[in-house]
C-alpha cells in the first residue's frame, strides 16, 4: 500500500490540499489534526484538563474516533466536524497533541489505516513520525501573514467573526509550540520536498502534489 505524507504548519493549505490529491489519485484521505482536534473538543467539552496526558488519552481510546465515508470525523458516536473547528479547540489542541500518552493512541490508530489502503495522510510529524518510510513526504509552507488570512477565511465561513491581528497572533503562536514541543515537533522531514503555496491557488498547489508523486509512484495520469 502506498502512503503519501503531508505535513506543514497551520494555514498551509494540508487538509484541502490532501483532500483533493487523494479524490485526484483514487486514494483514501486521513487528516490526522482532525483527531487530535476531536480528542481537544471532547475534553473541554467533558471539563478534562488539557495538562492531564493519561485522562486525555483514556478520553481518546473511549471516544473511538473514526471517519465517515464523507469523511466527517466522528468521535463518541457523534459527528463533531464542524464543533472541532471552533477557534476555542484551535486554542487547546497544541497542548492536547504535545501528550505522549495521546499520540500513542491516536498513532496506533493512524498506522492501522495506513495499512490497508493506499492513502494520502497529512499532519504535522506524518513524514517524520507516523510514517518516515512514506515513498512520497511533501511539507506544504507558506508566509504566517498569508497562512492567518486563511484561517480568518474558514472561521468566517463557519460564523466565527474573527480579525486579521487576533488570527496572525494564534498563527505565530501555534508555529512556536508545535516546533518546540518535546514529542514529534514540527518540523520538515529531509527528505521531504517543500512546496510554498503563498503564491498560488489550491488547484496549482494539488497539480504540483501530484506531479510529484507520479514522478516517485505508479500511479494513473
Amino acid at each position: 500500500m502506498a502512503v503519501i505524507a503531508i505535513d506543514g504548519p497551520a494555514g498551509s493549505g494540508k487538509s484541502t490540499v490532501a483532500r483533493l490529491l487523494a479524490a485526484r489519485l483514487g486514494f483514501a484521505y486521513l487528516d490526522t489534526g482532525a483527531m487530535y482536534r476531536a480528542v481537544a473538543y471532547l475534553a473541554l467539552r467533558d471539563g478534562v484538563a488539557t495538562d492531564d496526558g493519561a485522562s486525555l488519552a483514556a478520553l481518546a481510546r473511549e471516544a473511538r474516533i473514526s471517519f465517515a465515508a464523507d469523511g466527517h470525523i466522528v468521535a463518541a458516536e457523534r459527528d463533531v466536524s464542524e464543533e472541532i473547528r471552533r477557534p476555542a479547540v484551535s486554542a487547546a489542541v497544541s497542548e492536547v497533541s504535545a501528550h505522549p500518552e495521546v499520540r500513542t493512541v491516536l498513532l496506533h490508530e493512524q498506522r492501522r489505516i495506513g495499512t490497508v489502503q493506499d492513502i494520502v495522510i497529512e499532519g504535522r510529524d506524518i513524514g517524520t513520525v507516523v510514517f518516515p518510510d512514506a515513498p512520497v513526504k511533501l511539507f506544504l509552507t507558506a508566509s504566517a501573514e498569508i497562512r492567518a488570512e486563511r484561517r480568518r477565511r474558514e472561521l468566517i465561513a463557519g460564523g466565527e467573526h474573527v480579525g486579521i491581528d487576533e488570527t496572525l497572533q494564534a498563527i505565530v503562536k501555534r508555529d512556536a509550540y508545535d516546533s518546540q514541543r518535546a514529542v514529534a515537533p514540527l518540523r520538515r522531514a529531509t527528505d521531504a520536498i517543500e512546496l510554498d503555496t503563498s503564491g498560488l491557488d489550491v488547484d496549482q498547489v494539488v497539480e504540483a502534489a501530484r506531479q510529484i508523486v507520479r514522478a516517485k509512484l505508479d500511479v494513473p495520469s
